[in-house]
């Protein structure tokens, strides 16, 4: 059952139509279904498949290679000494096959890299003194793996013999609303777009946490029953995903852990400041390799240079577990299902319906009708001084047409309502921005809520545009 992925099916269908043999990366978060797009859009006919061996040394992951090209089936053999003796048994192989295409997928690539194996250099020769230089142009070699960090630096942006070798990448994202949605329909969960929308707020657009699921049960019943029951199955899934994506999960896990109770983020110059880290280089690949992973985003404030920038917790999975997992905070077996309504979860879909609606962004310039039009996307605060308050603002959108949107994003269980501490605290942000920036573009403010407003006086004084969690469903 694959849901969208329409233009990353046609990307991968088109290698095999082109003329030249295709060097193909498919990268993306942990569990976003990099595997599964792959497989189904090949039907599962590869002329040679292999998966690599988690936390295996160099020889089982020989070993391993050796058996694939068995199933494949090629001949009987010894196990290869080395990567550079795989990758010879491997073209032998292929020199054989019958395919009018030769399609070679490799999937959890960093896995086989193990330290001191020469891998990369062995998939280098593989590629450019043999794949590259058959006159027939047949082979069709398609990589994926679940470190994204390491696919982008070892192979997107490798600058030794792989350098612009790659001839597509495709870095798979999250689904978004719109995609969840048709995927419930699909699996007949008979979820309704609150739950659809909740649901994400917990495991945002990852395939995989969708697929465990189950019809004939509530959302709440649902969340017990994957994080807080008895031997649930996604309560240690936090560190057990780290653990499969960094040879050295410590280290990331410590940055998350400071950044998970700075709502706004902190600048790389704050997070060097904790003891357990070095003001040095191995910071920086450490929130370089989050923000390409999908786990933190990196951005910066309007009016402010783009190197002081913020890192911001922006998976809704992290920040789930920070709140409810993390140092077993919370030991209730149906603890979903009794707090539904209780002040705790309500105070938490609040923050968490802003992270989603940073998440559809696209969907809210698509609301207020500007797709078309050049914008920035950046947040903003300021700190009390002396007489002035402080304000924060988490989205604006700074367009090319002399328009500033302040958008203001509110959750409720129904319609939302302004009220005068609201008016006051909305004004307040945008007296203190307008002053503080000087800008001469008009300053207007969108209010984002799950399901419209009452158009009170408060509101008809301070709001120019609205946008719904309907708007957020659209394609």
């Amino acid at each position: 059952m694959l849901i969208g992925r329409t233009e990353q099916q046609k990307e991968l269908q088109s290698l095999l139509n082109r003329k030249e043999s295709q060097f193909c990366a498919v990268y993306g978060r942990r569990r976003v279904g990099k595997t599964y797009l792959i497989r189904e859009t090949f039907n599962y006919h590869f002329t040679f498949q292999h998966t690599g061996l988690s936390d295996q040394p160099l020889k089982k992951q020989l070993a391993a290679f050796r058996d694939s090209l068995i199933a494949a089936g090629a001949p009987k053999q010894a196990v290869p000494k080395n990567w550079s003796e795989a990758f010879t048994a491997l073209q032998n192989f292929l020199q054989q096959s019958k395919d009018s295409k030769k399609v070679v997928f490799i999937d959890e690539l960093s896995w086989m890299d193990t330290p001191k194996s020469g891998f990369v250099s062995a998939l280098e020769h593989f590629w450019n003194a043999w794949a590259t230089a058959r006159k027939e142009h047949d082979i069709v070699l398609i990589v994926c793996g679940s470190s994204t960090s390491w696919i982008t630096t070892k192979i997107i942006y490798n600058r030794g013999g792989l350098h612009n070798r790659l001839t597509s990448s495709i870095h798979l994202q999250p689904f978004t609303l719109a995609e969840c949605e048709n995927y419930s329909k699909t699996a007949g969960l008979g979820f309704s777009r609150t739950d659809i929308a909740n649901a994400y707020m917990i495991f945002g657009g990852v395939p995989f946490y969708w697929s465990m699921l189950k019809r004939g049960e509530s959302l709440p019943q649902n969340i017990d029953r994957l994080f807080f029951a008895k031997d649930a199955k996604l309560k240690n899934e936090y560190r057990e995903m780290f653990a499969s994506l960094f040879k050295n999960p410590a280290p990331y896990l410590d940055v998350l852990a400071i950044l998970c109770d700075k709502k706004s983020g902190l600048t790389r110059e704050k997070l060097a400041e904790s003891p357990k880290f070095e003001n040095d280089g191995t910071l920086t690949k450490i929130l370089d390799e989050l923000d390409e992973c999908g786990f933190i985003r990196r951005y910066h404030k309007i009016g402010q240079e783009k190197k002081d920038a913020l890192y911001q917790i922006i998976d809704n999975f992290v920040l789930f577990h920070f709140s409810f997992l993390a140092n077993k905070k919370k030991t209730d077996a149906n603890f979903w299902s009794k707090s539904s309504n209780k002040p705790l979860l309500n105070s938490w879909y609040g923050l968490a319906f802003e992270r989603l609606c940073l998440q559809h962004i696209e969907q809210i310039k698509n609301a207020l009708g500007i797709s078309g039009i050049l914008t920035d996307v950046a947040s903003w605060n300021t700190k009390p001084q002396k007489s002035k308050k402080g304000a924060q603002i988490d989205l604006i959108i700074d367009r090319d047409d002399g328009v500033i949107d302040i958008c203001e994003m509110k959750y409720s269980k129904g319609k939302f309502s302004i009220s005068k501490t609201d008016y006051d605290n909305i004004k307040n942000k945008k007296d203190v921005f307008e002053h503080s920036i000087k800008t001469r573009k008009a300053v207007q403010t969108v209010l984002v809520t799950s399901y419209g407003s009452l158009h009170n006086k408060y509101y008809n004084e301070l709001v120019q545009n609205e946008v719904v969690l309907d708007d957020l469903f659209k394609l």
